[in-house]
């Protein structure tokens, strides 16, 4: 196989989900063989979190006229320099400012990849800039089709979720003080108001007033809506059975104390979240929207509901907290689909990616 060299593109400085993606890229596609490097801002956390790993990372500003300009030139300069058979890129805003540089190189192949849900509004940063573009889900690439980008000219690449081995016990029930008996609903989400928390409390307070030993657990920071979330659990009056732990290092650990996974998000490109929580053995409920679906099994290993459908998240909560059979089932479902069936790890996501690349550049010799 060619070993190719492969240069990444992110103008984004903070570290979640899209990060995480091209991390998780880059190590595994270096395992591989291939040469890797990446262009960020300089008080970027993928800047460091890279350099630790041994990574050539260059950095520049890449905001304002003066800056892009600087950068189109730089970037430009690196891809010849180093020549780079593949530029992929990940915000617009770097897609411009890389993309142009890679026109501008002669860069054999250059890839945008879409990360996020929103709806699509110009093609330039998809089919006039870059060669071709790779999506997190199914979803997002059916969207960008229909905008016009040609079918052959965009490929599904699903994110790699780090599987960690469930934990033997778990500390969250004796942290929070609850009997062997209770019944955790748990929910793992950054709080943005996109992922729905208040909507979760909404469905779940008629379940916690009905039974004395139901709990509603939160996972994530994130200000001002966690403010928010709390003081809407104080309004409610439901501070014993709701609880908000803020963001935590040791998830596998608390997934391992829930009965039963949650998410109401309103927009979600992927969701990895479903895929942990259903590789940790829990059955998982959510909103069919967006990219969801295509990380579960509907009716299998999880239950979707319509968004903004309080009374449909309430029953489902509902049957799955009446039935521990079914949680028991769902959950073993959600092992065989998230876990055995190696959709989400990160050797698929480089063989799928390492793919698409070779492919394109064959295209594009022709």
């Amino acid at each position: 196989m060619t070993a190719l060299r492969i240069l990444h593109s992110e103008a984004a400085t903070s570290f979640g989900g899209q990060e995480q993606y091209i991390y998780r890229m880059m190590m595994t596609m270096r395992e591989r063989g291939h040469h890797l490097e990446a262009v960020c801002q300089p008080h970027a956390l993928l800047t460091q979190r890279l350099r630790d790993e041994g990574f050539t990372v260059h950095t520049l500003l890449m905001d304002g006229p003066v800056n892009f300009v600087k950068g189109v030139a730089r970037i430009r300069r690196i891809l010849r320099e180093g020549r780079f058979d593949v530029l992929n890129s990940h915000s617009r805003r770097d897609t411009i400012l890389a993309g142009c540089a890679g026109r501008l190189a002669g860069t054999p192949l250059i890839v945008r990849t879409r990360h996020l849900a929103n709806k699509v509004g110009s093609l330039l940063s998809y089919t006039i800039i870059p060669h071709r573009v790779t999506t997190a889900s199914e979803f997002v690439r059916a969207h960008l089709i229909e905008k016009g980008v040609p079918p052959g000219h965009v490929a599904t690449v699903y994110p790699a979720v780090e599987l960690q081995p469930a934990p033997p016990v778990s500390t969250l029930r004796p942290e929070l003080r609850l009997a062997p008996n209770d019944i955790v609903v748990g929910c793992v989400a950054v709080m943005r108001a996109q992922k729905g928390h208040k909507d979760l409390i909404d469905a779940m307070e008629p379940l916690i007033r009905e039974r004395p030993n139901v709990h509603l657990v939160f996972v994530g920071g994130g200000s001002p809506v966690f403010e928010e979330v709390q003081a809407y659990v104080a309004e409610k009056n439901l501070g014993k059975r709701v609880h908000l732990l803020g963001a935590r290092r040791d998830v596998p650990n608390l997934l391992a104390g829930f009965d039963i996974f949650a998410l109401a998000t309103r927009k979600e490109a992927s969701g990895t979240v479903f895929v942990e929580a259903g590789a940790a053995g829990l059955p998982v409920v959510g909103t069919r929207v967006d990219g969801v679906p295509e990380m579960m099994k509907e009716g299998v290993s999880g239950l979707l509901v319509p968004l903004d459908d309080r009374e449909a998240m309430t029953q489902a909560l509902r049957r799955l907290i009446e039935d521990p059979d079914l949680r028991r089932k769902m959950g073993e479902e959600g092992v065989k689909y998230c876990r055995d069936g190696g959709k989400f790890t990160a050797q698929a996501m480089a063989d799928r990616i390492e793919s698409c690349y070779l492919r394109w550049l064959a295209e594009r010799k022709k």
